[in-house]
C-alpha cells in the first residue's frame, strides 16, 4: 500500500498530483531521458537496470523497453545484469555502463575517485555521453528509489 495516498499498485503517475510544478519537472526529465538520451539504447537498458536492481525497484525491474527486440535485446540481457562483468552476451562499452550504474547507486565515493575505472570509461564514452548516462542514472535511481520508499506500483509491469 501506498505510503502517500490511496493509489492503486498499479498507479505510477498519480502521487504526482500532491507536487504538480515538481511532478511536471520529473515528467520533463523522464522524457528527456527516454527521448532525448544519446546512448546507444543497449547501453542505456543496462545501466537502467543495473540501478533498478541496486534499488530494489519492482517498477524499474519489470520495466522493458519496446525498441528492446529491435536492439537484440531480449529477456536474457536483462537475466544476466549482476553478471555485467562476466557474461559473454554484453561488451565492453555496455560493461562499463553497467559498472558506473551499479557503483553509481552503491558506491559513489569510489566510484568518483576511481582513476583506473576513469581511464576505461573514457575509452567508451565522450563527455557528452557520459554526461547523459550519468543524468540518467540520477533519474532512475532518484526516481526508483522514490517508488520503493513510498511503496508506490510495485507490482507494475511497463513498456517504456
Amino acid at each position: 500500500m501506498s505510503r502517500v495516498g490511496s493509489y492503486s499498485d498499479d498507479d505510477l503517475a498519480g502521487w504526482l498530483s500532491a507536487s504538480p510544478e515538481l511532478g511536471r519537472a520529473l515528467g520533463v526529465f523522464t522524457d528527456a531521458v527516454y527521448h532525448r538520451n544519446r546512448l546507444q539504447l543497449r547501453v542505456r537498458e543496462i545501466a537502467r537496470m543495473a540501478i533498478a536492481v541496486a534499488n530494489e525497484c519492482a517498477v524499474c525491474r519489470g520495466a522493458r523497453d519496446g525498441g528492446g527486440p529491435d536492439a537484440g535485446i531480449d529477456e536474457h540481457f536483462y537475466d544476466h545484469v549482476l553478471e555485467w562483468e562476466s557474461w559473454p552476451g554484453y561488451d565492453d562499452r555496455e560493461r562499463t555502463a553497467a559498472e558506473f550504474a551499479y557503483r553509481f547507486a552503491t558506491d559513489h565515493t569510489g566510484l568518483r575517485d576511481d582513476e583506473d575505472f576513469w581511464d576505461r570509461c573514457h575509452e567508451h564514452f565522450s563527455d557528452e555521453l557520459l554526461t547523459d548516462l550519468a543524468l540518467s542514472c540520477a533519474l532512475w535511481l532518484g526516481t526508483g528509489r522514490v517508488l520503493r520508499v513510498l511503496d508506490i506500483g510495485q507490482t507494475c509491469k511497463l513498456t517504456l
